[in-house]
């Protein structure tokens, strides 16, 4: 059976870099009727982030990627499922023990006692030589009584040495990789990786190794930064004696500047996306495009199809360039997509994060107390529904809805091909048609044939009549249609800012 992982670090939040190792895993996992196992690597505790576990699921599970086994939450709380556990590294230090233990027994492994000062003196020395920087392997050979010897020393001491592999010096490493083919390593150029450090953690291409396999991992797929790694843990297999799993390193993800995402450029992580407003299916969609294409000129799968055309073939080893202005016509399309229902209850908590209302009712008066019926919400995000790129830009752009006053400079009332009286006629006749229009017959659709036929009637120009309507409703000069506006505002409130827009016209000269 075909099992995957993704194996975070609770260092904060989850990267949109792991997100695409996740989301790869799982496709391949589900396309091949196999399992994704969440495997918590918590070593360094140095960098351990309170939180941070529950915030790498919560995103996982936002974004639908649910492991079908390893760390899960339940009630708010960790917990862990399966029968390969514990799958959280730091709760593992006794199975990783009797593995170094055997390392050193069999002479795949030993004793390093050199302090930290040595090793610094050793990478200058080797800096300003110009050679490769590594250790030198000079506590390798030891004798099993130096080793003896040495060992007493440091438990008097209070210290604990660390553990190496002893990595062979002669051959190759060789590997088939499913996404850059086979992949060649010269053991003289690979230093002696720790295995264990001081304080009795294991190191990650330890602790990886053995997880790996006592997990029964088939596939390990991570990123392009740990192909170099790869030759310590395919020798640790085979000094294990153990079935190498299939490997596939994804590309390394980029900006427009052909720079390394990071942090100093602007969002990376998963909860940035999310509380910028962007969809979790779109994201995905999205991320999944990132180093892979299937073929043809179709750009919008579910998550359930893309676990149908997924494979590795279509994986490129190529840097995978992350577009912002990609990602947000993704979500646009999305957004479009969605019923007004759907998208209200998308942005309901983006508008309550905001102030702009305080919550639903049943009934009442919309927009007098800060409560509005989610029949209103729903025609409101509709105004949007076509502009807007994230649920974030859509419900600022709605701010005009919530505004007691619209602040606004009087000339933009004003018709490019109208003049400043006939504006204020305009607005004044305008109320009056307005006013007339009952309570109940209060639509978009109503609205705008009642005014379409007054402007016939009356003569006027199109624009010299929707233009300072729009703006009188909007306030801006680029908004939803008036119509779309004024079914939405209610007849109290359009007539109350169409009144207002008089009111500053009387002063435009």
């Amino acid at each position: 059976m075909i099992r995957t992982r993704f194996p975070p670090s609770p260092t904060g939040f989850l990267h949109i870099g792991g997100l695409r190792t996740a989301l790869f895993a799982y496709l391949f996992a589900k396309r091949n009727g196999g399992d994704l196992i969440l495997r918590i690597e918590d070593t360094d505790q140095e960098r351990f982030v309170e939180g941070g576990i529950e915030s790498i699921v919560r995103s996982l599970e936002w974004a639908g990627i649910i492991p079908d086994e390893g760390v899960a939450m339940e009630n708010g709380a960790i917990t862990q499922k399966g029968s390969h556990g514990p799958y959280i590294q730091s709760e593992r230090l006794p199975v990783y023990q009797a593995h170094i233990e055997t390392l050193l027994g069999n002479g795949h492994a030993y004793y390093c006692f050199c302090d930290r000062e040595r090793l610094e003196e050793l990478r200058k020395m080797q800096e300003l030589n110009k050679q490769p920087t590594g250790y030198d392997g000079h506590c390798r050979d030891f004798t099993e009584d130096e080793v003896e010897k040495r060992l007493a020393a440091a438990k008097k001491a209070g210290r604990a040495p660390v553990v190496r592999l002893k990595m062979p010096k002669e051959g190759e490493t060789v590997f088939t990789d499913l996404v850059r083919g086979d992949v060649r390593f010269d053991n003289r150029l690979i230093d002696d990786q720790i295995l264990m450090k001081s304080d009795g953690f294991p190191t990650y291409h330890f602790a990886v190794v053995v997880d790996d396999h006592t997990m029964k991992m088939t596939h390990v797929i991570r990123g392009e930064e740990w192909l170099s790694s790869t030759p310590k843990h395919v020798v640790l297999y085979q000094m294990f004696g153990w079935e190498l799993p299939q490997f596939a390193h994804l590309s390394l993800l980029i900006n427009e500047q052909k720079q390394k995402l990071s942090k100093r450029h602007g969002d990376v992580s998963v909860e940035d996306f999310k509380e910028k407003g962007y969809l979790p299916e779109a994201l995905v969609n999205f991320v999944a495009f990132l180093g892979w294409n299937p073929g043809g000129d179709r750009e919008i799968f579910s998550l359930g199809e893309l676990v149908k055309e997924f494979d590795f073939q279509h994986v490129s080893k190529s840097a995978a360039v992350f577009n912002r202005e990609k990602l947000d016509w993704y979500n646009k399309a999305y957004m479009k997509a969605l019923s007004k229902e759907e998208l209200a209850k998308r942005a309901l908590p983006f508008f309550l994060q905001k102030g702009s209302i305080q919550g639903i009712t049943s009934d009442g008066d919309v927009l007098a107390d800060g409560f509005v019926t989610l029949a209103w919400l729903e025609e409101a995000v509709g105004l949007e529904q076509e502009r807007a790129a994230t649920l974030v830009e859509l419900v600022d752009n709605l701010d005009f809805l919530f505004a007691a006053q619209l602040q606004y400079d009087a000339t933009l009332l004003v018709w490019k091909k109208s003049t400043a009286e006939e504006t204020k006629k305009t607005l004044g006749a305008l109320f009056t048609v307005f006013h007339a229009i009952p309570e109940e017959s209060w639509t978009k659709v109503h609205l705008e044939k009642t005014i379409m036929d007054w402007i016939q009637k009356s003569g006027l120009g199109v624009g010299d009549v929707l233009w300072p309507m729009r703006v009188a409703l909007s306030g801006q000069k680029n908004s939803p249609g008036p119509f779309d506006i004024a079914g939405v505002l209610g007849k109290e409130k359009t007539m109350e800012r169409v009144k207002r827009g008089l009111e500053k016209s009387v002063g435009v000269v």
